[in-house]
């Protein structure tokens, strides 16, 4: 007697959600499969290319935005988590010429490549949110979250003791 195998294919419909959301101070309604992360709604429905796609698992920080308020990883966060979310981008700071915190580190040459630099910024404006005049734990502990490959750190924590 033969033995038949069966094979069943399984087929996954992603499904489409409808969110509404406020991004940078804008309400934005879209359709997305509900599995979609963050960082690519902003990359590419919302075209918010300033949030960056670095390790995809939340631990470099490349793609942090601020979510209610609170610093996020973009690329661990879903479609279906943000409904009804305000959410803030680094384009959100200079929509009315360069931060400060950005002034602060092209002044104290708080960025090597740049490639973290979008992260960081948004990393210290949680921070500075929070605690206006952070001390050197406090600038630490909000920076863990974030990784610069260049090794620019003397430079991003010499920019936010200038805020102080």
């Amino acid at each position: 007697m033969k033995k038949q195998t069966i094979q069943q294919e399984h087929v996954f419909e992603q499904q489409l959600i409808n969110i509404s959301l406020c991004v940078n101070g804008q309400e934005q309604t879209i359709e997305v499969e509900a599995t979609k992360r963050l960082v690519d709604i902003l990359r590419e429905d919302l075209q918010l290319t300033g949030t960056k796609i670095s390790c995809e698992i939340g631990r470099c920080g490349a793609c942090s935005v601020m979510m209610d308020k609170k610093l996020v990883n973009a690329c661990l966060i879903r479609a279906y988590q943000v409904n009804g979310k305000e959410i803030m981008t680094i384009e959100a700071l200079s929509q009315n010429g360069l931060h400060p915190i950005q002034n602060a580190f092209l002044e104290e040459g708080g960025f090597q490549c740049g490639y973290c630099t979008p992260g960081m910024v948004m990393a210290v404006k949680a921070l500075l949110d929070e605690h206006p005049a952070p001390d050197e734990e406090q600038i630490l502990q909000a920076l863990s979250g974030n990784l610069c490959r260049c090794t620019g750190y003397s430079g991003i924590i010499r920019s936010i003791l200038k805020m102080k």
